[in-house]
This record gives C-alpha cells, sequence and structure tokens, in this order.
C-alpha cells in the first residue's frame, strides 16, 4: 500500500487527540472543552479518508477543505484548553505543533489541487 504523509498524521494525530480527551475527563474533570476537541481532532482523519475516495477533484478539494477548518478548530480549542490551565505548557507545544503541522500540509494541499 502506498504511503499517504497526510493520513498517518491525522491519523497519529487523532489518537493522541483521543489520549488528550481521556486524560482531561478522567484527571482534570474537563468535559466540555474536550469533547469539543475530541470531534475537531479525530474529524481531520476521517475527512482526509473521505477525500481519498473522491468522486471528482473538486470534492477532493471540498473535503481536504473540511479537513482543514477541522484543524483550524482543533488549534482553537487547544489554545484555550492551555488559556484556560487544563492544558501545561509542554503539553501544549507537543500537540499543538503537530496541529500547526497538519494545518500546513492541509494548506498546502489544498493550494496545490486548486493549482494556487
Amino acid at each position: 500500500m502506498r504511503e499517504n504523509v497526510v493520513r498517518d498524521k491525522s491519523f497519529a494525530f487523532a489518537l493522541r487527540v483521543v489520549r488528550l480527551a481521556k486524560h482531561l475527563q478522567g484527571e482534570k474533570k474537563e468535559f466540555v472543552l474536550s469533547r469539543q476537541v475530541l470531534r475537531s481532532g479525530t474529524a481531520i482523519g476521517a475527512l482526509v479518508l473521505e477525500a481519498e475516495h473522491a468522486e471528482s477533484k473538486p470534492d477532493f478539494i471540498h473535503k481536504m477543505s473540511l479537513a482543514l477548518k477541522e484543524a483550524n478548530e482543533t488549534l482553537y480549542w487547544l489554545e484555550l484548553l492551555h488559556a484556560s490551565e487544563y492544558l501545561d505548557r509542554h503539553s501544549f507545544d507537543s500537540i499543538g505543533a503537530d496541529s500547526e503541522e497538519l494545518v500546513k500540509l492541509l494548506v498546502s494541499i489544498v493550494k496545490t489541487s486548486k493549482g494556487i
């Protein structure tokens, strides 16, 4: 099977987000923001996988654009978790860097696909 960097990175990121949500809910007793970051952080990979089987180039671009929106939203929730002191600096820097990397990768894919 062919290597797919964005699929692999988005899956690994989703796994980190699941573990983060479990930690936030179990240890910090935080349930609202953790659900938000869980939803958006796992949606990225699902949308990337959908895009792999897009019916057309516009469909591919649309699905990757949605994945990008979810990645941006996830970064927002991570920043809010950090600002509200549910996420310490080290944890935020680590998972935030992964989130920013996904955003950059998805921006590049969308722009290249659009011919920009």
